[in-house]
């Protein structure tokens, strides 16, 4: 069966794939584009950042090994924090899953939150997902089970970068991160005191558009597959992400909601991203539903219900301008038992990296109503 496919970044992309026989038309996605997208670029120069880029530059940047099965893989983190006096409370900040996923999308919200002035103390953690943004790429099986499994591990291991903050952490997460986060803290696995929710989502770019019936699932294998094969799979992945065109005219359509904040340096540093080695394998996951925490809207709900239970205050952060499908998942959302509290700021897919000043004030009034008048 042959294929034809638009990929769209970000965890709510939308994407088509059709047989010969059939052409569906969504009219909220940019119709048969070859373009599947990644971002970054290999390696970090912080003397090099403009004035503006430099006041969101992190204090420090390291590394820490996963241990998973056979494999040591090397997660890349950068942690942000002013010199002050008295403790500090922490925050993850997790990005959204997507082919373009990095720690760069958190980087201005991370720096604002860090230098507010108030009665806490905040310090932030970014973490690249294992297979993305600028953490190692090893040829595995990525499922939503792996990546909970990571952020888990990340989370409690005494040896990691949030060692001794169980007590006090806070969690943000962007489209999936966030869904994975509340499903990991529904069982129990992690225990995080607060969680913000930004522009969640649960469906990978194929299940949301197409489903999930067999014959569906069966060809998201096919194209798995053959994204995951030695030689044609980076031949197919290079024709469909490699192309800084596809690249600039998917942000511009729905990963941000304003064309004019689409620059080059920005199309630059995910183009980049699609050149580091295995970048092809989580991708391929994503976009085929392996990295969906959950199958259904019900599910979905379910899990931001067992806050309430948990008493886990949470924050869902939706944006004017998601595209219709994603949109309607954040709405559901809308006065939703476990949501604490709801909000709405501009953008469209990744409203963190394309208005982080307003991303950024909702969050930290949220850190502030429930932090702020305990301490």
């Amino acid at each position: 069966m042959a294929f034809s496919a638009a990929f769209h970044t970000c965890s709510r992309p939308s994407l088509i794939l059709s047989c010969r026989t059939h052409k569906p038309n969504f009219p909220q996605t940019s119709c048969f584009h070859r373009t599947l997208t990644v971002r970054a670029s290999t390696t970090l120069d912080y003397s090099k950042l403009s004035v503006d880029d430099k006041a969101s530059a992190p204090s420090k940047t390291n590394s820490w090994q996963w241990k998973f099965k056979d494999n040591s893989i090397n997660i890349y983190y950068e942690e942000y924090e002013k010199e002050r006096k008295g403790p500090c409370k922490n925050i993850l900040m997790i990005p959204t899953i997507s082919d373009v996923s990095t720690v760069e999308e958190w980087r201005a919200v991370a720096s604002n939150i860090v230098q507010q002035v108030g009665n806490v103390n905040w310090r932030a953690t970014i973490v690249d997902w294992p297979g993305l943004g600028y953490s190692d790429r090893p040829k595995m099986d990525y499922t939503a089970d792996v990546m909970e499994k990571f952020l888990v591990d990340f989370i409690n291991s005494v040896d990691g970068p949030l060692s001794g903050s169980e007590n006090d952490l806070v969690v943000f997460g962007g489209g999936h991160a966030a869904t994975l986060t509340i499903r990991a803290a529904k069982r129990g696995a992690v225990k995080p005191k607060a969680i913000a929710a930004i522009a969640p989502t649960w469906a990978g770019p194929l299940p949301i558009v197409f489903g999930r019936d067999s014959s569906m699932e069966t060809r998201y294998g096919l194209l798995r597959g053959t994204l995951r094969a030695p030689a044609l799979g980076w031949m197919m992945y290079n024709m469909l992400v490699s192309n800084e065109k596809s690249i600039e005219s998917q942000y511009k359509s729905h990963v941000y909601s304003n064309p004019d904040n689409v620059t080059p340096g920005i199309i630059e540093s995910r183009y980049a991203l699609t050149k580091r080695k295995g970048a092809r394998y989580a991708p391929a996951a994503f976009l085929t539903g392996l990295l969906d925490a959950v199958q259904s809207r019900e599910e979905f709900l379910e899990l931001f219900a067992d806050m309430a239970n948990k008493k886990i205050p949470v924050v869902v952060v939706s944006t004017k301008g998601s595209p219709k499908r994603s949109k309607a998942e954040m709405e559901a959302l809308r006065e939703a038992k476990g949501v604490s509290k709801f909000a709405e700021v501009p953008g469209a897919l990744l409203p963190q990296e394309e208005y982080p000043a307003m991303v950024a004030e909702e969050l930290y009034q949220f850190l502030q109503e429930n932090f702020e008048s305990k301490d």
